[in-house]
């Protein structure tokens, strides 16, 4: 099993993969990250990506300590000024999610106060790589064609698979 809480297994991944472990790595992404466990999650480490999917990054913020966590992500200079930040809920907790594009790569951080292996990203991509071991190349190209069709990465696993509620039922496999 691929080790997914760091972003060495990149450096012998795919094009994509390399290419995503050099800009990581150019601008010390996960080194800056680093006091809030930062995980790539999302559809690049499992393979499943598609043009235009982005690098998720989930971190472990607790969002009273706001300001701390932004100011460590601008003064790291890796984050541009025309950043979007919004500020989500989930499951009825405040989150951030801080978009902007680096080098051609879309990126998406995503902070939630919740350790990052219990967050449902982390979680949903470990689910889907066991299911995408199990079931093959085959299984594997049907997501990804899904995929292109604009239906999102659970559903797609869910009409495949299915699941009455991708989201939920992933999260019990």
């Amino acid at each position: 099993m691929i080790d997914f809480t760091t972003i060495d297994y990149l450096k012998n991944g795919n094009d994509k993969q390399k290419r995503a472990y050099e800009i990581l790595s150019k601008y010390l992404i996960f080194e800056k990250l680093k006091d809030y466990s930062p995980i790539l999650a999302g559809t690049i480490p499992i393979e499943i990506d598609i043009e235009g999917s982005d690098l998720d990054i989930i971190c472990e913020v607790d969002l009273k300590f706001e300001e701390d966590f932004l100011d460590d992500l601008m003064f790291s200079k890796f984050i541009p000024n025309d950043t979007d930040i919004e500020y989500p809920l989930i499951d009825g907790q405040k989150c951030i999610t801080l978009n902007f594009i680096l080098e051609g790569f879309p990126i998406e951080i995503f902070g939630q106060n919740k350790p990052t292996t219990e967050q449902n990203a982390y979680r949903h991509m470990i689910a889907e790589h066991k299911i995408l071991q199990k079931k093959g190349e085959n299984f594997k190209q049907k997501i990804i064609e899904l995929k292109k069709k604009g239906i999102k990465t659970e559903p797609a696993f869910g009409m495949l698979l299915g699941l009455e509620n991708p989201y939920e039922d992933l999260l019990k496999m």
